[in-house]
């Protein structure tokens, strides 16, 4: 093999409900409270954006978005914790940006754990602000944990043609 060969690119595609095996691993590795495969199975069927990312032909990561009105919320991003820390959640947080752009959506929320450092520094430098909190949202081993509130307006790709303030 050449020392030179460039790895294969992810693969980003459209989630199934053929994946939840593989979904439901990587869920289980990644949380130590995971979503069911129930849940999974209701965003698909509700029609929910859901992604995932293959890597050498095993699923990587995964995104579930909803989209309401003109208003996107990021449920899920999880990149297996044996392929963290190579920019495949930046990779599937892009998409899922992308889809609500694609969508009309004029904002996007989530919510994430304020222990989960590594993902909140993700979503600022992708432009996501703190708006708020939700009290013990999130189950935790001692109790309840609060989730960040956070939020990204969509603009237009060409915002140097707007008016300033």
């Amino acid at each position: 093999m050449n020392a030179l060969a460039v790895a294969p690119a992810p693969l980003l595609r459209p989630m199934h409900e053929g994946d939840l095996d593989a979904v439901m691993e990587v869920e289980r590795r990644a949380y130590p409270f995971p979503w069911t495969r129930g849940i999974f199975q209701d965003c698909l069927r509700a029609g929910y954006s859901g992604r995932v990312l293959e890597l050498d032909g095993c699923l990587a990561g995964y995104a579930m978005l909803s989209i309401a009105a003109d208003e996107a919320h990021v449920l899920n991003v999880c990149v297996d914790p044996h392929r963290q820390s190579h920019g495949l959640g930046r990779r599937l947080l892009r998409e899922l940006v992308w889809l609500a752009r694609q969508r009309d959506a004029v904002r996007v929320f989530l919510e994430v754990r304020p222990s989960n450092h590594p993902a909140i520094a993700l979503y600022h430098s992708e432009g996501f602000n703190e708006i708020g909190r939700r009290p013990r949202y999130y189950p935790a081993e001692n109790g309840r944990e609060d989730a960040l509130v956070m939020a990204m307006e969509l603009v237009d790709a060409d915002i140097a043609t707007m008016p300033p303030l």
